[in-house]
C-alpha cells in the first residue's frame, strides 16, 4: 500500500507558505506542480511528445512529463503535460477592481424589491452583435436558471426580457426604450480578435449619443469579462465566470435603489 506520498523525489524547497512568493500547490506546499493541456499541429508520435516536452521547458516547467497523449487526426495531437513551474508571484502586491455585492438569494431579493420599490424592476438582456451564443444570457435570465440558481424570469418583482442572440445594438436600445428598462444586461461569449470589446464599446457610444447612458444600469457578462474591464469600457458592472442570477439581481436592485434615493433616476 502507498504511504500517501505521490512523489519520492527529494524536496529541496521551503514548504512554508510565503504569499510574496506564491506558487502552485500539488501535494506539498511550494512544490509548484502544474498540469497543462494543449494541441499541436503534428502527428502523435515520439517526436510530437518531445516537442510537447520542449515547449513545457520553455514555459518554465521543471522536469516535465507527458502524462497523456492522443492523436486527434493524422496531423493533430493532444497532450497533457505535468511538471513543476519555476515561477512565483507576489500575491500581496496584486490589486484588482472587484464588484462588491451584498448577494441575496432569490427570496431575499424579492423581499428587497417589494420593500423598496413601488413597481417591478425591468431588466432587458441579450447577446448582442454577431454573438450567436445564448448559454450565458439564458443562465441568468431564463426561468429555470443554471446550477440550482433560478433565472430572473422567475423573480417576483422583476420583469425580465431575454431578447436572445445576434441582437444588433441599435435594436437592443430601441427595445430598451420601448420597455422602459431599468437595466440592460449584455452577454458576450465570442471573444476572438477582441470582437467583444468592439461591440461592447459601440453599445456605450450609442447609449451616450441617445442621452440614455445615465438613465439605465448597464452591465455585461461573459467568460472573459471582468468588472475591471467592464468599468474601463464604460459599464456599471461586469460579471464573469461563476456568477449567477442572484448576483446580478442583487446588484441591480441595490444600485437602482441607491440611484433613486440620491435622485439620479426617477422612482
Amino acid at each position: 500500500m502507498s504511504s500517501g506520498l505521490y512523489s519520492t523525489e527529494k524536496r529541496e524547497f521551503d514548504t512554508t507558505l510565503d504569499l510574496t512568493k506564491l506558487r502552485p500547490y500539488g501535494d506539498t506546499m511550494n512544490d509548484g506542480k502544474v498540469q497543462m493541456s494543449f494541441t499541436l499541429p503534428v502527428a502523435c508520435n515520439e517526436k510530437g511528445i518531445e516537442a510537447a516536452l520542449q515547449l513545457a521547458r520553455k514555459m518554465g516547467f521543471v522536469n516535465p512529463a507527458v502524462a497523456f497523449s492522443e492523436a486527434l487526426d493524422k496531423e493533430f495531437s493532444f497532450y497533457v503535460v505535468y511538471g513543476a513551474t519555476s515561477y512565483n508571484v507576489d500575491y500581496t502586491a496584486i490589486k484588482v477592481q472587484a464588484l462588491e455585492i451584498d448577494t441575496m438569494d432569490m427570496h431575499e431579493c424579492e423581499k428587497y424589491i417589494e420593500e423598496n420599490f413601488g413597481r417591478e424592476v425591468v431588466m432587458v438582456g441579450a447577446s448582442t452583435g454577431t454573438d450567436a451564443h445564448t448559454v450565458g444570457i439564458d443562465a441568468i435570465m431564463n426561468m429555470k436558471g443554471y446550477a440550482g440558481h433560478y433565472g430572473l424570469e422567475r423573480y417576483k418583482g422583476v420583469r425580465a426580457y431575454n431578447l436572445g442572440s445576434q441582437v444588433p445594438n441599435e435594436e437592443f436600445i430601441k427595445k430598451a426604450i420601448e420597455l422602459k428598462a431599468d437595466a440592460l444586461l449584455v452577454s458576450q461569449t465570442v471573444t476572438q480578435k477582441d470582437v467583444h470589446i468592439k461591440k461592447l464599446t459601440e453599445l456605450v457610444e450609442l447609449l451616450e449619443a441617445e442621452g440614455l447612458r445615465d438613465k439605465v444600469i448597464l452591465a455585461c457578462g461573459g467568460p472573459r469579462i471582468t468588472h475591471e474591464l467592464a468599468k474601463e469600457l464604460g459599464y456599471d458592472a461586469g460579471f464573469g465566470a461563476n456568477t449567477f442570477a442572484d448576483d446580478v439581481a442583487s446588484y441591480i436592485a441595490q444600485e437602482l435603489h441607491r440611484r433613486m434615493e440620491e435622485g439620479l433616476v426617477e422612482k
